[in-house]
């Protein structure tokens, strides 16, 4: 079961029933709230549970706010590209790349308020992302390696909604194409932290000390700089 209910303080809530649940929880992505308990639950307890829990929804909305519609008001500066979003009389969705500018047509009569319409234009600004990370940052990495003597085994490029990057035991880092949303002082960033883990696997003081040695002494600086940043 899924129903959506609206508060004024809260925005939109989405109630979920499913059997993997074992309890009530509440959870937050990109803006929204998601209210999920066991098949059989209890719908007013749940609102309960919301009510009890509205100052830390409240305070977490601020730090994980939603995205705006991605409309043709949209200003959105990529990495590598700008966004602009139109209506054209075709009756299909496309999109160029061409001197830095992303141009995404959409049909005259496109509703940009649809949950459909969203997801069409955000599949396609992934689509964009995408083909940007492949073609800059393996290359990026690797050079970064070499100069600060780190040894890389390989690079993916992933769509990771929770994590810029990381690094597995094997020292294969994976990089969210999200990251081509970021200026190129915070790539290099994310970049330098993951090939940090192939030397310290944690976030002890050591990596600290190592990752603050190539970034001029900024680690931390830059991390909370991260910070002010949200993957799409």
């Amino acid at each position: 079961m899924e129903k959506k209910i609206y508060y004024n303080d809260l925005g939109t809530i989405l109630l979920r029933t499913t059997p993997r649940a074992t309890r009530y929880t509440l959870k937050i992505s990109k803006g929204m709230i998601t209210a999920t308990m066991p098949e059989g639950g209890d719908e007013g307890r749940m609102l309960s549970f919301i009510e009890e829990n509205r100052q830390k929804l409240l305070s977490a909305l601020k730090k994980h706010p939603a995205r705006p519609l991605l409309d043709e008001t949209t200003q959105l500066q990529a990495t590598t590209f700008r966004v602009e979003i139109f209506r054209t009389d075709r009756n299909n969705y496309y999109m160029t790349l061409k001197d830095g500018i992303l141009r995404i047509a959409c049909p005259a009569a496109t509703c940009f308020e649809s949950d459909k319409v969203q997801e069409i234009l955000k599949d396609l600004l992934e689509k964009a992302l995408r083909h940007e990370a492949k073609r800059l940052l393996p290359d990026r990495l690797m050079a970064l390696a070499a100069r600060y003597k780190f040894t890389c085994t390989g690079v993916r490029i992933m769509n990771s909604k929770t994590r810029w990057g990381s690094c597995s035991t094997r020292k294969t880092i994976n990089l969210s194409l999200s990251l081509m949303l970021l200026p190129w002082h915070l790539i290099d960033y994310v970049l330098l932290h993951e090939l940090c883990h192939t030397v310290e696997m944690n976030h002890s003081d050591r990596f600290w000390k190592l990752l603050d040695g190539i970034t001029d002494n900024k680690a931390l600086a830059l991390r909370k700089e991260l910070k002010e940043y949200h993957m799409l």
